[in-house]
């Protein structure tokens, strides 16, 4: 295979582990009663863990140096702190309204937030491509939220909410750290920031566990380390390894040889992947509606990475 095939091949793994961890988070919630606050604890500590071993081992020089600089290291908060934890906390919280697949297809809404993003401070009105790929996204959202039926809402409110706040939160960590990219590259940035960003949560769930008896049964509850059994250890184990850092891994590997708009083009393999592992794997029940609202989630992604490339 060529360089850019491996490229392709990568980002397309990587983000199909993205979709394989909201199923892992969906089978942890609902079997075990695992929090989104543990969860995300566990998860971005032990990523960090690997990330940081990566580094050590591949550029250690280059870590060092970003680790030594006091401004690189308050944006690496920032984006590890706030936009990672704050992306990867609230997507567990949608799958535990709803479910893996319909949690991930919501999410994807956040290219739609960065493209307004991008227009409000270019102050231009969207172009053609990306005034269709908000109509599709509006209507997959619809779609997701009736199930076809538009005078019901299927879908729970708090889930929708959720969702939509995941979105925020992961257009928010693709559009913060770009000085920090171009700088540092994909790699350091994305895994001092994991790192950074599971200290901060650990930080968080401490404290919040420290408060939990006081607040009542559903705050202890939300602190309570799961009582996981064989299975349930060796999926968390999934969630930390493939579904986190082979994710960011392989993607960030991929889209460093295809670049971020075939990157981005590739990243419609995450819904699709978290609907196809919830239906086989967990046995998820899917209606027309929401395979409709996943592929207009993909036309979205499609316009938008498009208009991006021609613009």
């Amino acid at each position: 295979m060529n360089r850019f095939t491996i490229g392709i091949l990568c980002a397309l793994v990587g983000t199909s582990c993205w979709g394989f961890s909201g199923a892992c988070g969906q089978f942890l919630i609902s079997g075990y009663d695992a929090s989104p606050l543990f969860l995300t604890t566990v998860r971005m500590l032990g990523a960090g863990v690997l990330f940081i071993t990566l580094l050590v081992a591949t550029q250690r020089d280059k870590l060092a140096a970003a680790l030594h600089e006091r401004n690189t290291m308050l944006g690496l908060l920032a984006f590890g702190g706030i936009g990672l934890l704050l992306s990867q906390l609230t997507y567990l919280v949608s799958i535990s309204y709803t479910n893996a697949g319909t949690a991930t297809v919501l999410q994807s809404l956040a290219i739609v937030f960065v493209m307004l993003f991008t227009c409000a401070t270019m102050k231009r009105l969207p172009r053609l491509g990306e005034f269709a790929a908000l109509l599709c996204a509006f209507a997959a959202s619809l779609l997701i939220a009736t199930k076809g039926d538009l005078g019901s809402l299927s879908l729970p409110i708090a889930g929708l909410v959720w969702g939509v706040v995941n979105a925020l939160t992961v257009a928010f960590y693709l559009v913060q750290p770009r000085k920090l990219l171009e700088r540092w590259g994909s790699l350091l940035v994305s895994g001092v920031g994991m790192a950074l960003g599971g200290l901060v949560m650990l930080v968080i769930w401490i404290l919040f566990g420290a408060i939990a008896p006081a607040l009542g049964p559903d705050a202890l509850r939300l602190a309570t380390v799961p009582a996981f059994d064989a299975t349930g250890i060796a999926v968390l184990l999934l969630l930390i390894v493939v579904g986190s850092f082979a994710a960011y891994a392989l993607y960030i590997h991929g889209v460093s040889i295809v670049g971020s708009v075939n990157g981005s083009l590739l990243g419609v393999a995450e819904p699709v992947s978290a609907m196809l592992f919830s239906t086989f794997w967990l046995g998820t029940a899917f209606l027309w509606a929401d395979w409709a609202g996943l592929v207009l989630m993909a036309i979205t992604i499609l316009l938008v990475s498009l208009s991006g490339k021609n613009a």
